[in-house]
């Protein structure tokens, strides 16, 4: 068969879920009518979310959501990264740890013994982490969910053999593009948009809503001011550290704000 009628083939993808609510796997079905592109220009080896089919690795490209909570989890993703030659990770759970990484902070055992009848059944990490404290990453897309658009740019960039673009800005830029009137300087709402990546389109200081740090630490963040701006505003040290305890409870830069305003007693 000449060589211009020959098959084109196309790089494998795969979509493997830790622990996490699956929204940000949702997110690139989400996508629509992008999505025929996408189906068009890779293989979709694995994804449960979609396809019942499973293709053996390697993979060129595999996405991963979901924290690491388990010693199967642990395993597993050891396995995956050792079959994929570019590992991303989407989302908090797997940047971060997600709001599962709260039980970092507390005695997990004590849990365990209180909600479960038999916790000798339970087979579970102390804490939740995120993917690159176990294997090496290539790409982090943070968001709770992420955003299909930057989600379309990272798959391109990869696949083309460049670097993504996605701004690694705070909030309030995007505040400023959008025309949204800052909540925290005109109406005195506390606010994380001045330490959080952008990513959101906007979303809540647009309908007068203080941010809640859904994409994680921006580049270089300076948790300590906006703390001070907080306290300014009438919250206490359980309020700021609450705050810095959500979405993205174990990023190195809240984590650390977080414990600075941990109540001890």
């Amino acid at each position: 068969m000449p060589p211009n009628h020959m098959a084109r083939k196309r790089p494998k993808l795969a979509v493997w879920k830790f622990s996490s609510c699956d929204g940000c796997q949702l997110s690139l079905l989400d996508c629509e009518d992008e999505l025929l592109a996408v189906a068009d220009a890779v293989e979709i080896a694995y994804f449960l979310e979609a396809t019942r089919v499973a293709i053996q690795g390697p993979y060129d490209v595999s996405l991963v959501e979901g924290s690491i909570g388990t010693p199967h989890d642990a395993e597993r993703i050891r396995r995956i990264r050792a079959r994929s030659k570019v590992l991303i990770t989407i989302g908090a759970c797997a940047t971060a740890g997600g709001i599962q990484a709260l039980r970092n902070f507390r005695d997990v055992d004590g849990f365990i013994r209180a909600v479960y009848a038999r916790p000798d059944f339970i087979d579970t990490l102390a804490t939740s982490t995120a993917i690159r404290d176990h294997v090496t990453v290539d790409f982090e897309l943070h968001g709770c969910p992420i955003n299909k658009a930057q989600l379309l740019e990272v798959l391109n960039a990869f696949l083309n053999g460049r670097r993504p673009v996605v701004p690694p800005h705070s909030q309030c830029i995007e505040c400023k593009l959008h025309g949204t009137v800052c909540v925290m300087v005109a109406r005195g709402v506390p606010c994380l948009g001045p330490v959080t990546q952008a990513g959101c389109g906007n979303l809540c200081p647009r309908f007068e809503r203080g941010c809640y740090g859904c994409f994680g630490p921006k580049e270089t963040p300076n948790t300590a001011a906006l703390a001070k701006q907080l306290t300014a505003l009438g919250w206490g040290d359980a309020e700021i550290a609450n705050a810095f305890r959500s979405f993205n409870a174990d990023a190195e830069e809240f984590r650390r704000e977080g414990d600075a305003h941990e109540r001890t007693e």
